[in-house]
């Protein structure tokens, strides 16, 4: 009962900063800008920026926008051992970004995000920034223009886009684009120097991208010399009639030499379960690891990717679906595989869709070194735009481990399960 009334209590605290946000956040004037995904809910389901726009470039204009976040966690774990800390619960730390998206010509745009506050780092640090050319006006007006009536051009040390989880996931305090908590238990994410270019037609997008493998950058050659990761996509994205919309998408990202790989640990803000299984800034979440660990001697690792993203959209209705294999070895050494899938229902309604239920189901497998392993969640749970810019979620999330990979361990049997309760602002 004492539980209960301290979640009653803590969730009441929640509502008053939301409701106390709203004035100052519905306050926000209109700042559209060309070839941009807006922040709030008018941005919902956008992945890529727009390709087309009816915003007229007029002189430089600098956009300042941000996030914050705040959760309630009322969250309890245990393993076979019954070696796992007791969770109390309570409020994570309010996590907070900083945006600074510049117009510097007729269809050239500047992006920059700043972490503020997260969980890993509690000092400011820069995320990621690109340029994103979609005219070449700034160099002579109408230069190529029917072949930029096509073309799209990125290049900076920027988020890889890889698959079409990373536009429905948390990046930090920016939450208000993710209908649930937490994010993949894969999290497929990096932020590495990178260039894309993409071709639209008809509802059809290709684009071919190059990075050069590393998060944090260095000249100093090492013993391993990492080559360039190479990936792509390819999506199909069409509105037909005036309720249904269908997109499907297919990526890929090869790494053919290299002694770290970031796919599924370049996110350095940190996961929203704080402290489950495990104490690690990153906990509920898998790594698939095709290198050495830290200590051991260096040794270059190979991964193939493969992501698959069905998005389907009805009046109110919406399906999200995710099928993900990753292969990869230390080179020398036989390939391990890890497979990932996750559904999406949701419903939004009310007048604007300000309000939606949804559940997701997240399931990953594979073959680590120790055997094969299984981790699956469950998440149940809803939301509410009280402005575009303003929302809440509610949440139930269990998640549970087990596989031979895990005999001795303390994620043997492992399970937590709980409610969350999140307070987004964008802008």
């Amino acid at each position: 009962m004492k539980t209960l009334q301290h979640i009653t209590k803590s969730l009441s605290l929640v509502l008053l900063l939301i409701f106390g946000a709203v004035g100052i956040a519905s306050a926000q004037f209109d700042r559209d800008m060309q070839y941009f995904t807006n922040p709030d809910q008018t941005g919902l389901n956008q992945f890529e920026a727009p390709f087309e726009t009816d915003v007229e470039f007029d002189g430089v204009n600098v956009r300042i926008g941000g996030a914050n976040t705040l959760q309630f966690q009322g969250i309890s774990q245990d393993n076979d051992a019954g070696t796992l800390p007791e969770l109390e619960n309570n409020f994570n730390l309010a996590t907070s970004n900083l945006d600074l998206d510049v117009a510097l010509a007729t269809g050239l745009r500047m992006h920059l995000r700043t972490y503020l506050t997260s969980q890993h780092h509690t000092e400011a640090y820069v995320k990621s920034g690109y340029m994103q050319v979609d005219r070449l006006d700034f160099i002579s007006e109408g230069l190529l223009s029917g072949l930029m009536d096509k073309l799209r051009i990125k290049v900076g040390h920027m988020e890889l886009n890889y698959g079409d989880n990373h536009f429905r996931r948390t990046d930090n305090a920016s939450a208000i684009h993710n209908p649930f908590v937490g994010n993949y238990i894969m999290d497929s994410f990096t932020t590495e120097v990178a260039g894309e270019i993409y071709y639209y037609d008809k509802g059809i997008m290709a684009m071919f991208g190059l990075s050069n493998g590393k998060l944090n950058q260095s000249v100093v050659a090492g013993d391993i010399k990492t080559h360039a990761t190479v990936y792509g996509k390819l999506a199909y994205d069409k509105k037909m009639g005036e309720d249904m919309r269908f997109r499907l998408s297919a990526s890929i990202l090869n790494v053919s030499n290299s002694p770290s790989m970031y796919l599924y640990s370049g996110d350095r803000a940190g996961s929203r379960y704080y402290s489950v299984m495990d104490d690690g800034f990153r906990s509920g979440r898998f790594a698939p690891s095709f290198t050495p660990g830290r200590g051991a001697p260096a040794a270059a690792g190979e991964m193939t990717a493969f992501m698959l993203n069905p998005f389907v959209k009805f009046g109110g209705l919406e399906f999200y679906g995710v099928y993900e294999n990753t292969t990869g070895n230390i080179k020398g050494n036989d390939s391990r595989t890890f497979n990932q899938y996750g559904a999406e229902a949701l419903y939004r309604f009310g007048a604007n869709e300000d309000f939606y239920l949804g559940a997701r189901y997240n399931l990953v497998d594979g073959e680590m070194t120790s055997g094969d392993i299984e981790i699956d969640r469950f998440n149940i749970g809803g939301g509410w735009f009280l402005t575009k810019n303003v929302m809440a979620k509610l949440e139930y999330v269990t998640q549970s481990y087990s596989g031979d990979g895990y005999v001795g361990t303390k994620y043997e049997d492992g399970k937590f399960d709980g409610v969350m309760l999140e307070a987004v602002i964008s802008f």
